[in-house]
């Protein structure tokens, strides 16, 4: 049995140096054939883990206590459980729900806040700058009621058409006005 858990020591050493390595490589490679196992308790870090903390906790109670090789099984299968689950609950989940994305889209950007970077003429074109959740993106922007605005004014998105936003002067108004 402890060639067995030898071997699941290094699989899952192995494994998870070679998840890390060419994951995306394979998984580019294989054009997305094994997405079907992308259940999060089949996350390459999950399984590595279990499979390392299984085979050193057996070779752990193999050697060095008097459990049976039942009980050396069962409770080395509990500790890569255990060791799993709290990857997955402490590294895996919180990972996976941190992704930001710095991708918009134009139609989004109507109604956001701006500020004008270049000054927009009455019957021309200036440019804004847009924060889009991670990101800030600079537009071209025309007026959309034709008057001047200057650059440092904030302004509001109203309509996106043609690869353009059309802006007016933001207005802030308080409860006290």
């Amino acid at each position: 049995m402890l060639q067995f858990y030898t071997g699941c020591l290094i699989f899952g050493a192995l494994f998870a140096v070679v998840s890390v390595l060419i994951g995306d490589v394979l998984s580019t490679a294989l054009g997305g054939a094994l997405d079907f196992l992308s259940a999060d308790y089949l996350n390459p870090t999950v399984l590595a883990t279990f499979i390392t903390i299984f085979g050193g906790a057996g070779i752990m109670l193999s050697r060095y206590s008097a459990a049976g090789t039942i009980a050396a099984f069962l409770i080395s299968a509990a500790a890569g459980i255990a060791g799993g689950a709290l990857i997955h609950l402490f590294y895996v989940k919180p990972m996976k729900n941190s992704e930001n994305s710095t991708g918009y889209s134009m139609s989004g950007l109507a109604g956001k806040v701006a500020e004008v970077i270049v000054p927009i003429p009455a019957d021309g074109y200036g440019e804004v700058l847009v924060r889009t959740g991670a990101a800030n993106t600079n537009q071209i922007a025309g007026s959309f009621e034709h008057t001047d605005i200057q650059a440092g004014d904030r302004v509001v998105i109203v309509e996106v058409k043609d690869g353009a936003v059309y802006v007016s002067r933001f207005e802030n108004k308080s409860k006290g006005d």
